[in-house]
């Protein structure tokens, strides 16, 4: 995927309010970007640390920056921007570089489905039929030896949407969680345990009804403003 415009950098002094980052340039000026996370971004707001913006052609914008990447543990970088997880997938699907998702005639996004009134990120079918449930979910906490952690805060929502996964596996129709790591120094995804112990518990309880996890990590290339999914990561539970 190329970003909407070429990376510039600049050092990271604070995140508030949740969507605002404070940034120091190269020429000592302060600017104020928006921040597109919801979360907590634990390991990865760290002041004093790298970041990577775009910057909008939209006038009407009143931050036209946005933040995009952070460096991390001195050279892996992450993706912060949890509006990309869903065309990073969809992408990658439609360039075959998803293996497991192949073979699928129509690709729909943000179709309601569920009894919870949910809207699933990516609906794969054959016409009416063969119909495959793809909930996305941004991966950005990563801890030592390579182990990446989901979610990064206490997260109702995501344990809804298991909910909702787990329904459509017993309509008859396929269901997959699929975690988009945009972190590159993650080498496997876990559920975050500690954080949220509800999650954990009902993720592998969706897997033991045969809801289908899948991880991909990102290939990012500052340089070319591009960030691409590029190989399958393991998942341990």
């Amino acid at each position: 995927m190329k970003l909407e415009s070429p990376l510039k950098s600049g050092i990271l002094l604070q995140r508030y309010k949740r969507f605002l980052a404070d940034v120091k340039l190269s020429s000592s000026d302060v600017i104020t970007i928006h921040c597109p996370n919801t979360g907590s971004m634990k390991n990865c707001k760290e002041p004093g640390s790298k970041v990577w913006y775009t910057t909008s052609e939209n006038k009407k914008r009143k931050y036209p920056h946005t933040w995009q990447f952070i460096e991390v543990n001195e050279n892996d970088l992450v993706g912060i921007n949890t509006s990309l997880s869903n065309k990073l997938v969809v992408e990658a699907i439609q360039s075959g570089i998803i293996n497991e998702l192949q073979n699928y005639q129509q690709l729909k996004t943000e179709v309601p489905y569920g009894d919870q009134n949910s809207r699933i990120d990516v609906l794969l079918s054959d016409g009416d039929e063969d119909l495959c449930f793809v909930e996305v979910k941004n991966v950005s906490l990563g801890m030592e030896a390579g182990l990446g952690l989901f979610p990064d805060a206490v997260t109702t929502r995501g344990q809804k949407h298991l909910e909702e996964l787990m329904l459509m596996k017993k309509s008859g129709a396929r269901a997959v969680l699929f975690f988009c790591v945009q972190h590159t120094g993650i080498e496997q995804v876990s559920p975050a345990d500690d954080i949220d112990p509800a999650y954990g518990s009902l993720l592998r309880e969706a897997i033991d009804k045969g809801v289908e996890v899948i991880a991909y990590g990102t290939e990012i290339n500052l340089k070319k403003s591009t960030v691409t999914l590029n190989k399958i990561i393991p998942i341990v539970l």
